[in-house]
């Protein structure tokens, strides 16, 4: 009998404890193509706390390990959360940008997040493709296109025979812009988002916000209950919104837009910051793998975008044309073009600081809001210049400075301290082809319609006259199934006679049919990646990989950049935290972009989102103040 009531004593004890220690899933050895380097040394903008070891792995607590929580509710008290939380997604930016640059930044911005914040030094994606909106989607609800359906920026649908952009959505109007950039809803997202959470843990009391250039960059994090959500339409240069959200602009928006805050940016030439030759980090200004502008003659600063913009696109006046739409007072000039230059960054920070200002976010008592912000322009400027042009690092000391005027605001809206930051990218970039080749480097550039030409002509060849590939879409093939059926050809033997044909390719690493990758879905390797970012209804029959260095576009991309592949150029992202409860810190242990959601949950002591795969990254809860 003693010994049972003893028993009983110790389950009493014990058991409570065990149950709030997360358990966190073995981490996938990573291959040797895409293992995380060691992080380099970090200048010291102040005196750090080193709180993990360099190691790549990390022992996981004792089972009766009591891990600190972040500022848990007092017994007396209410519960403890930040008044205002702010994501930022920096649009295609390396990690290692944050080091490449780190003598030319001031000491408010980046350095202010790394000094003062904790640093993932090893944080990866762990999908494919690494695009725009599988990145966003990724970062706030917590789990990969396997799961939230994301599983590009466009696809391909099946039941319409056509493809779709991720966030369409005819069933909803414009506000404030063209019918063509309004048009959007996040209803293609398939779980739920942490502001979702957040909206739901405070029965819809907090506000939720989504900012950004791109549509995509502000409607997905931003969730199916966001309290709004804004993008810029190019057409007239105003941040606009769908009636997903609401009828009608709010006064303040429609103040902000007749500014004409996005003309006023235009009607300056693009000079660097700092004069030419201390780029040093950076290629010569007149490199041949860079794009210059519709309109100049070589991709060189001073950049005239007064001239540049001093007229409408084509495709925006024949639009208007094909509307019947009159003459108005509306803009003539292309608005558009902002960005892809660093005033894109900073006029997305305008509107941010007035999003915060006039919405009160992070001012109301006992209520925690949500501003999801992302950072479009480093995105276009890489696009068109490469990751090693002056352009690009004049594009982030801009950035620089445009993120310690948000850190400052910040703090006068919430109060010192009051409010969690977290910042990562939604995918990094590699060296552009031409680079590569100039440095005996490898890479190059694959021409997509060279493969799919070459695919069309050999099964043309082996099967008869027939329109055997629909679409051809984020390094993947989709085949015309109902062609199939009516030659009573068999699906899995026609996906293999697929990959073995994009095998036999120059520059393809890999191929695999989206049957075999479901029959035997892979944690280690390649496949990983494709796995994580397969969802059958919408992903292609076979998928395939291309040697690292090389990049895929309409034609051979040997000029400027892209990204979208599995090796570590394009998944290593910076993933900082700061601010509230967190103190100075990193780690260099191999963590995912998937845990970032769960992590914001736990220190809000909120649900995770529905399809959340990810686990708490604990180094920065047990690293939080008292």
């Amino acid at each position: 009998m003693k010994r049972i009531l003893l028993l009983s004593l110790l389950n009493m004890l014990i058991w409570p404890a065990l149950a709030q220690v997360p358990t966190r899933r073995p981490a996938p050895a990573a291959p040797a193509a895409t293992r995380p380097l060691p992080a380099p040394q970090k200048p010291q903008p102040q005196a750090q706390t080193q709180t993990q070891p360099s190691s790549q792995v990390q022992a996981l607590p004792p089972p009766n390990h009591q891990p600190q929580r972040p500022a848990p509710a007092r017994a007396n008290g209410p519960l403890a959360r930040p008044r205002l939380v702010v994501g930022i997604v920096v649009d295609q930016m390396r990690y290692d940008y944050l080091y490449r640059y780190w003598n030319k930044f001031g000491v408010g911005g980046f350095r202010r997040l790394l000094g003062e914040g904790f640093s993932f030094e090893s944080a990866h994606y762990n999908f494919v493709p690494t695009y725009t909106a599988p990145g966003h989607s990724s970062i706030y609800t917590g789990t990969t296109p396997a799961t939230n359906g994301i599983v590009g920026n466009n696809w391909f649908v099946r039941e319409t025979g056509r493809p779709t952009y991720c966030t369409d959505d005819k069933t909803v109007q414009a506000v404030g812009g063209s019918p063509a950039a309004g048009q959007m809803s996040p209803r293609l997202l398939l779980s739920t988002t942490i502001t979702d959470e957040l909206r739901l843990a405070t029965n819809f009391q907090s506000k939720v916000i989504g900012v950004c250039i791109k549509d995509r960059g502000s409607i997905l994090p931003a969730g199916h209950a966001a309290s709004a959500a804004y993008w810029y339409d190019g057409t007239n240069g105003a941040f606009i919104t769908s009636t997903f959200y609401t009828n009608e602009l709010p006064g303040w928006v429609q103040r902000f837009n007749a500014a004409g805050h996005a003309a006023r940016y235009l009607s300056q030439p693009w000079t660097t910051l700092l004069p030419l030759a201390q780029y040093t980090e950076s290629s010569a200004d007149d490199v041949a793998w860079e794009v210059p502008y519709k309109g100049e003659e070589k991709p060189v600063f001073p950049h005239e975008l007064p001239r540049l913009s001093g007229s409408l696109p084509a495709g925006v006046v024949a639009t208007k044309a094909a509307s019947g739409e009159k003459p108005s007072g509306a803009p003539t000039q292309n608005l558009d073009l902002i960005r892809s230059t660093p005033f894109g960054n900073s006029l997305t920070c305008d509107f941010a600081l007035e999003t915060l200002r006039q919405e009160q976010m992070g001012q109301r008592p006992g209520q925690t809001d949500f501003l999801a912000l992302s950072f479009s322009s480093t995105d276009y400027v890489g696009h068109q210049f490469g990751t090693t042009a002056i352009e690009t690092e004049d594009t982030y000391l801009r950035l620089d400075r445009d993120l310690a005027r948000l850190l400052a605001a910040i703090d006068r809206q919430a109060g010192a301290g009051q409010a969690l930051v977290f910042l990562t990218a939604d995918h990094g970039a590699d060296q552009a082809a031409a680079f590569l080749q100039a440095h005996r480097l490898p890479g190059g550039g694959v021409s997509a319609a060279a493969v799919r030409d070459t695919l069309t002509r050999t099964l043309v060849r082996r099967h008869g006259p027939g329109q055997w590939v629909l679409d051809f879409e984020n390094q993947q093939v989709y085949l015309n199934r109902p062609l199939l059926a009516q030659k009573s050809l068999k699906l899995t033997d026609f996906q293999d006679e697929v990959a073995e044909i994009l095998r036999a390719q120059p520059h393809i690493t890999q191929a695999i049919t989206a049957t075999a990758l479901q029959a035997n879905a892979s944690t280690t390797g390649l496949n990983r990646y494709q796995t994580n970012g397969f969802y059958a209804p919408r992903s292609g029959d076979v998928l395939f990989v291309l040697d690292p260095g090389y990049l895929e576009g309409a034609g051979p991309v040997l000029r400027g950049t892209t990204h979208g592949a599995s090796w570590a150029y394009d998944t290593h992202v910076p993933l900082l935290f700061w601010g509230w409860h967190v103190r100075p810190g990193e780690s260099s242990r191999a963590v995912e972009v998937v845990d970032i959601a769960p992590t914001v949950a736990r220190f809000l002591h909120i649900q995770e989102p529905s399809g959340n795969s990810g686990v708490p990254l604990l180094e920065v809860i047990r690293n939080t103040k008292p």
